[in-house]
């Protein structure tokens, strides 16, 4: 496997596999270009170096917003609406391919000379993408010399352009800047992290987190829990949480992790106080009360003023941060304070020399709107990829390269 900075692009096609996934208004203007941005020093090394660049990429699921007449909703999810920014961004001229595979895609991309750049129609404009095919894997491969894969938010995926392209590149693949980061703060928390090592971990539901969670037991030294999820940790503990989301099937599993938990002597740290409202709205009414003890009717919205400074706490104190999940329903200003104080707490304790790692869309979500993504280590572009990867889980996309399996 090359590294990108040993490799000698001069005079190559390279075909890069990028996550340009972003969201578009109903203008079909660009409202958050943070996926773009991540990839362009990899774009940019290329063409410095001497080569040319052919993007590919998937924008949205195309498949499943079909027109009323059954045909694909071209307009919607062309790639076409990025050339503009791309171009600005890079600061050169982006061609445009107005399908990924086809002569007339063939032959645009044959054409490129060094330091040229074309960027190829939505990938799953063909079904063959997401089914994996072979045949389509091929055909995409005649776009370039060498392939680069910098996608990591599909590197869980084993489709066409990112796991199965993979083996027409037998020697000449290798992961962009991107991917790099991605495995390298993967690895910074569970193998190299300094202790303490603290995992926050938050959102609606225990289910979607167990893995995860056993996975890190053995990795870390606390365990701060927030969200929705906590409130079925408190009912199994017993506690009382009125009409607050609880997942009444993983009780026992609740139960189950916070024992493993004390075995291996992590410390949990559930909110020992919560915002609570009744109703699921900015305009209800509020209280705090123990998270022991919600009123019938009431139900838990944020982790309450006495578990952020706990949590805080917890966090300043710490020297390795994974962090994934909102403490509350931050969307809503009423019950953004608990996640609020969660995003400037890992920004402080990065200025004092933590390593931090933030992913899952909600996390990033938060860390964005408090502009804080410049002022922590790692902000992961692939948050089911990034889970995934942590649970231990191998990435078709990562082992079609590094030979992983």
């Amino acid at each position: 496997m090359h590294h990108i900075d040993q490799y000698e692009f001069s005079g190559k096609r390279a075909l890069i596999r990028v996550d340009f996934n972003v969201p578009l208004n109903n203008q079909n203007e660009i409202t958050d270009d943070t996926r773009i941005r991540a990839v362009l020093p990899t774009l940019r090394k290329i063409l410095d170096a001497g080569g040319s660049v052919v993007i590919m990429s998937h924008l949205g699921r195309p498949f499943k917003k079909l027109l009323p007449d059954g045909t694909l909703d071209v307009n919607r999810f062309s790639l076409q609406h990025l050339v503009k920014h791309l171009s600005k961004c890079l600061g050169c001229p982006v061609a445009f391919a107005e399908d990924c595979i086809g002569e007339s895609a063939f032959r645009q991309s044959a054409g490129l000379k060094a330091g040229e750049v074309l960027l190829l129609e939505n990938l799953r404009f063909h079904r063959e993408e997401t089914k994996g095919d072979e045949a389509f894997a091929q055909k995409l491969a005649r776009h370039g010399d060498v392939y680069v894969n910098d996608a990591f938010g599909t590197a869980h995926r084993a489709h066409a352009s990112t796991a199965v392209i993979a083996a027409r590149f037998p020697t000449e693949k290798l992961f962009g800047y991107l991917i790099e980061k991605e495995i390298e703060s993967v690895a910074q928390v569970v193998s190299k992290g300094k202790k303490p090592v603290t995992a926050i971990i938050g959102g609606a539901k225990v289910s979607s987190k167990i893995i995860i969670i056993r996975q890190l037991l053995d990795k870390i030294d606390n365990l701060v829990i927030g969200g929705g999820m906590a409130y079925t940790f408190a009912k199994a503990q017993g506690g009382k949480v009125g009409s607050s989301l609880v997942e009444e099937e993983f009780l026992d599993t609740a139960n189950e992790l916070l024992q493993v938990a004390e075995e291996k002597g992590v410390c949990i740290l559930l909110p020992s106080d919560s915002v609570v409202a009744d109703a699921f709205s900015d305009e209800a009414n509020r209280q705090t009360c123990s998270t022991l003890e919600i009123p019938d009717g009431w139900m838990g919205l944020d982790i309450g003023p006495e578990a952020t400074r706990e949590y805080v706490a917890c966090i300043e104190n710490s020297r390795t941060l994974l962090w994934n999940g909102p403490m509350g329903v931050f969307e809503m200003d009423a019950f953004q304070s608990g996640t609020k104080a969660t995003a400037y707490a890992v920004a402080k304790a990065t200025e004092q020399g933590a390593f931090s790692l933030v992913g899952g869309g909600d996390s990033v979500a938060a860390v964005n709107k408090y502009h804080l993504a410049e002022q922590v280590n790692h902000v992961s572009t692939g948050g089911g990829a990034m889970l995934e990867y942590l649970e231990g889980k191998v990435l078709p996309g990562i082992a079609a390269i590094s030979g992983e399996n």
